[in-house]
Order: structure tokens, then sequence, then C-alpha cells
């Protein structure tokens, strides 16, 4: 406190007001940092690189084991002390649900919106995914239809499965809407759900034609579908 405030108050009233000698007052400003003080200094710094070069993701015992591995002699409760001191805390890693499987069709469907993710009327081709959200009470997960025309969300389904119907549903609401016109093309990526291995097909009035299906997209092309479903997920 005397130190803080020497600025504005002198040192001698200070330490009279605290009853603090003058002599240790300028003993304590001219100490001479101890070796335990120095280890801790030095570790600090290094336990600061490790945790920067995993990019924020490394805890205590990964830190301790890289470093004790790097000649730095520490023990986890060493480390986990000054981590806390630095105010250092590892990013956990965000869970993950897989929602696409491999269908068993013994040979994929033909693609038959061929990578060109474009319309030129709104109701001809629309595209759709699911994604996963997870909530207080376990996963929910969202199925949508994108209108590649105006990259509207024609129609969505949520439920606690990924059974074929949540596909179906969220497809059929956007048949329902008048938002899918007569031979139009839904696409998605070939899988189930599990179940469903329908993916470039013609919606009839049920919901899907099986007579149609589509191939597996590839990441340098990634759908806008899938767009809408990380978008979804990351807001989350």
């Amino acid at each position: 406190m005397i130190d803080a405030e020497k600025a504005n108050y002198p040192i001698a009233f200070m330490c009279r007001l605290l009853r603090v000698p003058r002599s240790s007052f300028y003993a304590w400003t001219n100490r001479v940092e101890t070796p335990t003080q120095a280890r801790r200094r030095m570790l600090a710094g290094a336990i600061t690189a490790e945790f920067e070069d995993s990019r924020r993701t490394s805890g205590c015992r990964r830190i301790t084991a890289a470093l004790n591995r790097a000649g730095i002699e520490c023990s986890v409760g060493l480390v986990a002390d000054l981590m806390r001191a630095l105010g250092l805390a590892a990013v956990q890693p965000r869970a993950y649900k897989r929602t696409t499987l491999p269908g068993s069709a013994t040979q994929p469907a033909p693609d038959l919106i061929d990578r060109d993710f474009t319309a030129e009327a709104p109701g001809q081709r629309l595209v759709g995914d699911i994604t996963y959200l997870r909530t207080d009470e376990g996963w929910l997960y969202l199925a949508t239809v994108l209108d590649l025309a105006t990259r509207m969300v024609v129609g969505w389904q949520t439920a606690a499965h990924m059974r074929t119907a949540l596909v179906t549903d969220a497809l059929q609401m956007a048949i329902d809407a008048g938002h899918v016109d007569v031979d139009a093309v839904f696409h998605s990526d070939r899988g189930t759900q599990p179940g469903l291995n329908r993916s470039s097909q013609h919606p009839d009035e049920q919901g899907c034609d099986d007579g149609a299906n589509s191939s597996m997209g590839v990441d340098e092309d990634r759908p806008p579908a899938d767009a809408l479903a990380g978008a979804a997920a990351a807001a989350a």
C-alpha cells in the first residue's frame, strides 16, 4: 500500500500512520529475488509458452508432461497453481456427434445437382442437411430444407432422434407450404439417419421418390445447407 501511494503521500507519513518502520519499507523495496521466486518466474514463462503452443488446449497434466520431457522438472500441483495465478484455463474441445452414416445401397446413386448449387427459379432445386444442437436435456437434431434460388429455409424439423422421419417431415413442410415444384430436385449428403439413403431425388406427393438418389458431396464444394447447419450449431 505504501509503495502504491508513495506518489500521493510522503513515505514517512504513511510509515508512521501504518506503524511500519521506514527501514523495513526500504528493505522491502530493495529486496533480492529468492531462488524459489526465480524458479516460479521462470516456470511461469515456460508454462505460458507451452500453453500457447498447444493453442490453449493443454491442461496442467499435459503441460507438466511436456515440460518434464523438455528437461524442466516440475510437478502437476506446482503447474496447476501457477496456471491459476496466470489465469490460464484449457479450452475444452466441443462434443462431436456424427449425423451422416454411409448408406447400405450397393451402388452410389447419381447426383442430380451435379455440384451446381444454383437454381433459376424458386422451388426447382433444394438442398437439405442435419445438424445437432446440445441442450440441457440432451441432443436435439435439426433438419433443414434450403431453396437454392432464394437461399431461404423453406422447411425444417427438430427431434430427439435422427430417424428418416426427421428429414422427410422437414421436406413435407416445404411441400405443404407450396415451396416445392413438380419435378423439383432435393439434394442432401448420401447416408442414413438411420435407413435414409435418399439424396438427390424428386419429391413426390408422399415426400420423396426413391427412384433417384445421389452421391456424397466433397468438402471443396460445400453445400449451402452444410454452411447453414454449421451456423446453427455454432449459435446453439
